[in-house]
């Protein structure tokens, strides 16, 4: 081949891999909706697999897919079990580019045949996506033209590819240097190197495509290359897992112990079935037909062997990329694993869809209690890892919130019995509420936070008030869970007369920081965060309220309870058993008595020192 020739050979490969970043960058562009269907259907791991190849096959590359993965495990959305079926789907999913391809390989006169050669169709494509890229204004209109340009372009690179690498037909130089790979390992590599050079295995193969029309290459020299390119193709994804979490580096890992440990087993059984009983196929030339053909019959042997023992390729990943995951990351599996409790497929079941619903609530009351009781400790003995823990907490519930909102929102449109939907209704009551005790948490931190940066402090007869109220928030929050929890209509009656103690107690404490200021037991700022934290806890407490109430019409089944009435009519009947619970509070959580002693004041610094 002469030096016209390579240059039609680079520039059919330009237009090939650029007509396929074209078409990729449409289809994703308007895949949103695809990207969204990953995170739900990927608790099943054969519909993750069925996803993955959709994906794949839509945006014509493995390795885009793959990234996706990795970029989902690294938020959390995926785990690493969905994420193992979702890239072997991928491998699938990418093997319907060599079937695009394969149609270079028809020949014949016939105009059926002609009409599906991409030198025919594939013009006509390019120019579609022009006019809809150039002339019209719509931005869906514009994507689809992407589309369309993308894969014109790509099928007029590769048979510009095909022309130029034609000559090499009768050159028996090229010919002996194709041959050195019917020994498989160098195979293996070759494809591996190629494929890891361009950065995808669906161009890697449509290069061999366009090679093996010369009909002097042999599907023995052809398929270890094929292998090798899955291999390749991994690179990708273990680039765009630098700087990511410790789970999505192994996403990465996964993807390519997958087709490494694929090709393993299909070399070692294939080359040794063929030591004894050779295949006769493999002395023949290879044609685009065959290659797609191999290549989805790899891939799909792969998955069938490995899908059933995707736990084995997580351990060998986990072991690869070793170290105890981070809290944020602990964080965000358990969140995962909770939140596949409320998959859409529970969605025509209403019944199972609504205890799925309240089991998830559980969970966030859970971590909205915790962040809180977190927080607390913070106003005595701040900590930055604790302060980072609460900050991760509650957007832990904030994802809680979104998910469960959503979800609930799905139930309500199905037919749901009266008692169901009221049900649905409370239950979006009660992850709004909890949603706002971890902001509250959240705001107890930064209050925290700022105490210890402005090196500010508490004095004795500050703290000793304020642990009063933390202990009956704490006591609040348990008390409020715990009804959740068991549904027990007594426990949640408990929660109402301690919110009325608490609600007392931060009053006092409103009024009593003005005295500390007055007296020089506090300075102004501290004044300020006693207030704000005054008001936080004491908001904690009313949204604990609701929650208790929301607890009771549940339990009941009278899910007809208006909120402030109920409250309303509890205090005014002065029943015994509210009264008794009041007088019980008060008498646990009590205030010290206030010293009104001047003392001299002596700068924070110095005193804390």
């Amino acid at each position: 081949m002469d030096i016209f020739g390579w240059i039609s050979m680079l520039g059919g490969l330009a237009m090939f891999l650029y007509g396929m970043h074209l078409m990729g960058e449409g289809l994703q562009s308007g895949g949103g909706k695809v990207v969204g269907a990953m995170e739900k259907m990927t608790s099943n791991p054969f519909m993750a697999v069925l996803l993955g190849l959709g994906i794949t096959a839509v945006i014509q590359s493995s390795s885009a897919t793959t990234v996706m993965v990795v970029g989902f495990v690294n938020s959390a959305t995926l785990n690493l079990e969905q994420a193992a079926g979702v890239i072997m789907g991928a491998n699938v999913g990418t093997t319907v580019t060599s079937w695009i391809l394969s149609l270079t390989g028809l020949s014949g006169d016939n105009p059926f045949i002609t009409a599906f050669k991409p030198s025919t169709f594939a013009p006509i494509m390019a120019m579609v996506g022009v006019i809809l890229l150039i002339f019209l204004k719509k931005e869906k209109l514009h994507t689809v033209g992407k589309v369309l340009f993308g894969l014109g372009l790509l099928l007029i690179g590769m048979d510009f590819m095909s022309a130029a690498v034609k000559p090499l037909a009768n050159d028996p130089n090229f010919t002996n240097l194709l041959l050195m790979f019917s020994n498989p390992i160098l195979g293996v590599i070759a494809g591996t190197v190629i494929t890891a050079a361009i950065q995808s295995s669906s161009a890697s193969v449509g290069i061999l495509q366009a090679l093996i029309l010369t009909g002097t290459i042999p599907y023995s020299s052809v398929l270890p290359i094929i292998m090798g390119q899955n291999i390749g193709t991994c690179v990708t994804a273990l680039i765009s897992s630098i700087g990511t979490s410790k789970n999505a580096k192994r996403a990465a890992f996964i993807h390519l112990y997958f087709n490494v440990i694929g090709t393993v087993i299909f070399m070692a059984g294939f080359y040794t079935i063929n030591a004894f009983h050779p295949f006769a196929f493999l002395g023949d030339a290879a044609t685009p037909m065959g290659i797609a053909i191999f290549h989805t019959f790899f891939n799909l042997l792969t998955t069938a062997i490995l899908l059933p023992n995707r736990k084995l390729l997580v351990k060998l990943a986990c072991k690869t990329v070793r170290g105890k995951a981070t809290v944020e990351e602990e964080a965000d599996e358990e969140l995962a694993h909770n939140l596949s409790k409320i998959n859409d497929i529970f969605l025509n079941q209403p019944s199972a869809a609504v205890d799925q619903a309240y089991e998830v609530t559980v969970k966030m009351s859970e971590t909205a209690k915790e962040s809180m009781n977190i927080a607390l400790s913070l106003l005595h003995d701040y900590n930055e890892e604790k302060a980072n823990r609460v900050t991760i907490m509650e957007s832990q519930v904030d994802k809680y919130e979104d998910k469960l909102g959503t979800f609930l929102l799905k139930i309500s449109t199905r037919e749901l019995s009266n008692k169901q939907a009221d049900k649905v209704g409370v239950m979006l009551r009660m992850i709004a509420d909890l949603e706002r005790i971890a902001d509250h948490a959240e705001n107890t931190m930064f209050s925290a936070k700022e105490i210890h940066e402005k090196k500010e402090f508490f004095t004795p007869e500050i703290t000793s008030d304020m642990h009063v109220l933390e202990d009956a928030i704490k006591d609040i929050l348990e008390t409020t869970h715990n009804g959740l929890v068991t549904g027990d209509v007594m426990v949640a009656k408990r929660v109402e007369p301690l919110e009325e103690v608490i609600k007392s107690l931060s009053i006092k404490l409103r009024d009593r920081r003005v005295k500390y200021l007055t007296t020089g037991k506090c300075t102004m700022v501290t004044s300020f965060i006693l207030s704000d934290l005054s008001i936080y806890l004491e908001r904690v407490a009313a949204h604990c309220s609701n929650i208790a109430i929301a607890t009771i019409e549940v339990a009941k089944g009278d899910l007809s309870l208006d909120m402030h009435e109920y409250i309303e009519t509890v205090k005014k009947s002065n029943s015994e058993e509210f009264q008794r619970d009041v007088a019980f509070y008060s008498d646990k959580y009590k205030l010290p008595k206030f010293e009104k002693e001047q003392v001299e004041r002596r700068p924070a610094i110095e005193e804390k020192a």
